[in-house]
């Protein structure tokens, strides 16, 4: 494929290529992906040149050409030429960006090409994010956050971003016109960080009541958010409409059918405005109104109906899919409606009910269940996307089931007939994992199966500046272990640790719904750890680097939780209490070690988490309501029947400092303690209110660091000599 006969150069473009070469390009004349490199290169973005190309044969694609100090970028869109910059300096200059870490170490000069670099999009679909990531990944986060990860999720080739910041001032404005006063309303809308739960109709109201000034605040932020994706030429993916209204909603508007939605896991959920009515029509219609007044228009729409356990009542499903269409294609006509492949969603009666073309799903079990095998027989044919969740809750893990990708992706994507039409990267919280990251992302660049040795070893030099024996064999145990896990146990994500869960000797997982046992050897993981530290110091200067560092320190720690806990069953079960004393005087030396390694990073930091949330209130009172929401989403969740009952609580358990050496800790030597005193007094143990402590801690505990500490290369150090298994 000769893109370069075929370019057709952007007024911007030659503009900018023009006013580069005198030295006087403003970033108002560059074109969106020159400004975005100006942003993550500025010493090197005047070495390249942007040029738009059509599509081929419908299809995204890229070339890069160039020699020494002038490359040629040639791409379908802004964020298509960052994808080409991006390949280019992975392959050709062992440099790259992620969401951890990035080894930017260039020479002055951009180096040249030998030939051309030219790929195509496999699928038209590039989707990203899971409903829940604003809660689990950064609730509070500003502009300087979003627009470094969007610009990273264009070089990463995505094309389809799921926004849902703003949706909370959209339905406080709608619902105004349906007889509901500002306060009430504030007081429904729940916290930013379990706003993604209402938005699901899950829940609401907790974390709130949120003010004014916090709504006209995050809409701004939306706003710039959306601004940018469009810039960049990728699709805003918004919230849709089907049916979610706050209490009493019948008896305020005539005509008004509603459906209780009865409990999710301790919480009530919202009720359900029966689509089929009139009501139903005029509250979409003023919806997607003011939706598009704040945010614009989108080609699609986010809308999962009766999400995880919705009740229709006696309303036909079919019908209410129907009304829901309608309601969408009266505001937005073509627009394509996307939906979250998950558990029994969608509905076998929506996809007969509606036009499949127009719809699109992302399928959150391609790589979770052996049983999922014919995803055009389950869907009718309807457009789906290849998907991963291989994060739940925010884990702080590292690992994916890499060989269920390559291998299912391609075999999918290129059966007779088959729907498959995207990825979809769905992470319930991102920033983490940048190998399963980077190589999820690749899947749609690639012509082929992908070899996983290959990549992986390529993978070790990109990302720290140059080819090393030391940091490929790292990678390829990595490789091995903790990537190397596949869907056959039923499970997409790496095992939670120990030190993270709600104490007890036969403890399993941190959270309920994570994996009970460990999926890869762990002897065999640590073993990457002196690897890494044999790296040369050289390649060792990289932010990428020493985030790899730090997170197979903290998994070779963690995995001490899992080996350790039933030596200390042994030894209670025994009355040996010297024994005892002895093992749980290990374990707290292992989690003050993981306290340690995990302070040395900003991003592993509950202070900065905190503090974040606290930036956002309105005054003193709202400081501590948002930071409560904000911690209580990592610890309980939400009151004690969500935690207790509901199961949720330390579903978003993670190795944080100020969680290991706080919360968790203070568990743990509370448990201990009472055994302890239990062998000495020759009695039971006394139940212990863990809510209780939970809650106490969440809402009286000390400040802690908002800035790193410490050397990951020293206490990695340390840790490999004390043993990494």
């Amino acid at each position: 494929m000769d893109i370069g006969r075929r370019t057709v150069i952007t007024a911007l473009g030659a503009t900018a290529a023009l006013a580069a070469a005198h030295g006087t390009a403003s970033a108002a004349q560059r074109p969106a992906a020159s400004r975005a490199l100006a942003r993550l290169l500025p010493r090197h973005c005047d070495q390249v040149t942007f040029r738009t190309v059509p599509a081929r044969d419908g299809a995204d694609a890229f070339r890069v050409s160039g020699t020494t100090g002038r490359i040629v970028v040639e791409g379908t869109t802004p964020a298509v030429q960052l994808t080409g910059v991006h390949h280019y300096l992975r392959s050709t200059a062992h440099a790259h960006f992620s969401w951890n870490g990035e080894q930017t170490a260039l020479p002055r000069r951009l180096p040249g090409l030998r030939k051309p670099l030219v790929k195509s999009a496999n699928v038209a679909h590039r989707f990203v994010f899971n409903d829940t990531n604003d809660g689990y990944t950064g609730p509070y986060s500003g502009w300087d956050y979003w627009e470094h990860e969007l610009d990273v999720l264009a070089l990463h080739g995505f094309n389809e971003v799921l926004v849902y910041g703003g949706a909370d001032t959209v339905y406080h404005r709608t619902f105004q016109e349906f007889g509901y006063g500002d306060a009430e309303l504030r007081a429904w809308i729940p916290g930013p960080a379990h706003q993604p739960w209402w938005l699901l109709q899950n829940m609401s109201g907790f974390g709130g009541p949120v003010s004014r000034q916090l709504l006209d605040r995050r809409v701004r932020l939306a706003q710039r958010i959306v601004e940018r994706v469009r810039e960049l030429g990728m699709t805003p993916v918004l919230p849709g409409y089907f049916g979610t209204v706050p209490p009493g909603f019948a008896d305020r508007n005539p005509g008004a059918r509603v459906v209780p939605q009865g409990d999710w896991s301790g919480f009530g959920r919202p009720d359900w405005l029966d689509p089929r009515t009139e009501v139903f029509g005029r509250v979409a219609e003023t919806f997607y109104r003011i939706q598009s007044g704040l945010l614009g228009d989108s080609d699609m729409y986010k809308a999962d109906l009766l999400h995880e356990g919705g009740n229709p009542g006696d309303v036909p499903v079919g019908e209410a899919a129907k009304a829901v269409e309608k309601a969408l294609r009266t505001a937005h006509p073509g627009a394509v409606w996307n939906v979250l492949g998950w558990q029994t969603n969608p509905r076998s009666e929506i996809i007969d009910a509606v036009d499949r073309s127009k719809m699109f799903i992302v399928d959150g079990l391609s790589d979770r269940f052996p049983t999922v095998t014919d995803r055009e027989k389950d869907w009718g044919g309807t457009p789906y996307a290849f998907g991963s969740i291989w994060n739940f809750g925010g884990h702080t893990t590292m690992g994916a089931n890499t060989p269920d990708w390559t291998a299912l992706y391609e075999q999918w994507r290129t059966k007779q007939n088959s729907a498959l039409s995207g990825i979809a990267l769905m992470p319930e919280g991102s920033d983490n994992n940048p190998a399963a990251f980077a190589l999820f992302s690749d899947l749609p660049w690639s012509a082929g199966p992908v070899s996983l040795t290959a990549w992986f070893d390529q993978w070790s030099a990109e990302r720290y500046g140059a080819p090393d024996r030391h940091a490929a064999a790292a990678w390829d145990i990595l490789r091995r272990t903790a990537y190397g896990t596949t869907r056959q146990d039923s499970w997409s994500e790496a095992p939670d640790g120990l030190f993270g869960a709600r104490p007890s000797l036969t403890a399993k997982s941190g959270a309920a719904w994570s994996p009970d046992g460990l999926r890869y050897e762990t002897v065999e993981f640590a073993r990457a750890l002196p690897e890494l530290l044999a790296v040369p110091a050289a390649l060792r200067r990289s932010s990428a680097y020493r985030y790899d560092l730090l997170d197979v320190t903290r998994q070779t720690l963690s995995h001490h939780s899992r080996t350790l806990l039933p030596r200390i069953r042994a030894a209670y079960d025994g009355g040996d209490r010297a024994a005892f004393g002895r093992l749980t005087a290990e374990w707290f030396a292992w989690m003050g070690l993981l306290e340690e390694t995990v302070a040395t990073d900003r991003r592993f930091l509950l202070g900065r988490w905190v503090s974040d949330a606290r930036s956002w209130g309105a005054d003193s009172s709202e400081k501590d309501r948002l930071a409560h929401d904000a911690v209580s989403l990592l610890t309980v969740w939400g009151d004690r029947g969500a935690a207790d009952d509901g199961g949720l609580r330390d579903y978003a358990n993670r190795e944080w400092a100020g969680l290991v050496g706080g919360l968790y800790t203070l568990r743990w030597k509370t448990y201990f303690r009472e055994l302890d005193t239990a062998l000495a007094e020759n009695r039971a143990p006394r139940d212990i209110d863990w809510y209780a402590i939970e809650d106490g801690w969440i809402r009286d505990h000390p400040p802690y660091r908002t800035e790193p500490a410490g050397d990951i290369v020293r206490i990695a150090r340390r840790v490999a000599a004390a043993g990494g298994h």
